[in-house]
């Protein structure tokens, strides 16, 4: 696929599930991809992107950003607690806050630099034990604790488990976004994309589609 290609998929799945043009926002996800695909991508006018290392894109976002200031850029990997004053002041949304430690220092650093980006809470809906995410069971105590914190909890994000049919995680995020308010939901990849809009997804994490494979191989979790 392509861009232009994946751009058709999103609007016609919108256009099935009779939600609005443009209601989902197409992350594209540049982790290990070489810069001129990057690059490539960003020349066609495509300005949200997605990184799962918060060294990674330190490495290389800065000047991506100089070249394109309107270019956004969204955390999707784990994040942790060293990096976090980092991550505050590159990524302009952050989908990943998944355990209390990262929210109260999200909190302070939030407090100390006077900012904070739309924060989304990661749900392990497989219960799987190599993934993060707070477990279902526990979303709305810890939505209610990040917002005691004043933390700008935006939505929800699942990574289903691969050998899952992933409908019955798209509900089920669906379903504790609801019953907690949160109108934007982070779920669906290059494979599964056009299945998570049907089931209400805000944004989608897309990386081979648009990218190719990737060069190398990345250790973080998969997140598109």
């Amino acid at each position: 696929m392509s861009l232009s290609q994946v751009s058709t998929e999103i609007l016609k799945a919108e256009r099935a599930s009779s939600r609005a043009e443009g209601a989902v926002e197409l992350i594209a996800v540049s982790k290990v991809q070489p810069n001129e695909r990057v690059l490539a991508v960003l020349n066609q006018g495509h300005r949200v992107f997605g990184e799962n290392r918060v060294q990674e894109a330190e490495g290389k976002w800065p000047e991506f950003k100089s070249y394109c200031p309107d270019a956004k850029l969204h955390l999707l990997g784990p994040l942790q607690t060293n990096k976090a004053r980092t991550a505050l002041q590159l990524f302009d949304c952050i989908h990943t806050v998944d355990r209390p430690k990262l929210a109260t220092t999200l909190a302070r650093l939030a407090q100390e630099i006077g900012h904070c980006p739309p924060l989304f809470v990661q749900v392990n809906t497989g219960l799987e034990e190599q993934k993060a995410g707070i477990t279902p069971n526990a979303v709305d105590g810890f939505v209610a604790d990040c917002r005691a914190l004043n933390l700008p909890i935006v939505g929800l994000m699942c990574i289903p488990p691969v050998d899952e049919e992933a409908s019955m995680h798209f509900a089920l995020l669906a379903k504790l976004a609801k019953r907690n308010d949160l109108a934007q939901l982070s779920m669906g990849m290059s494979g599964d994309f056009a299945k998570a809009i049907s089931f209400g997804a805000t944004h989608v994490r897309v990386g081979s589609a648009i990218f190719g494979a990737r060069v190398s191989p990345a250790a973080a979790q998969p997140n598109e």
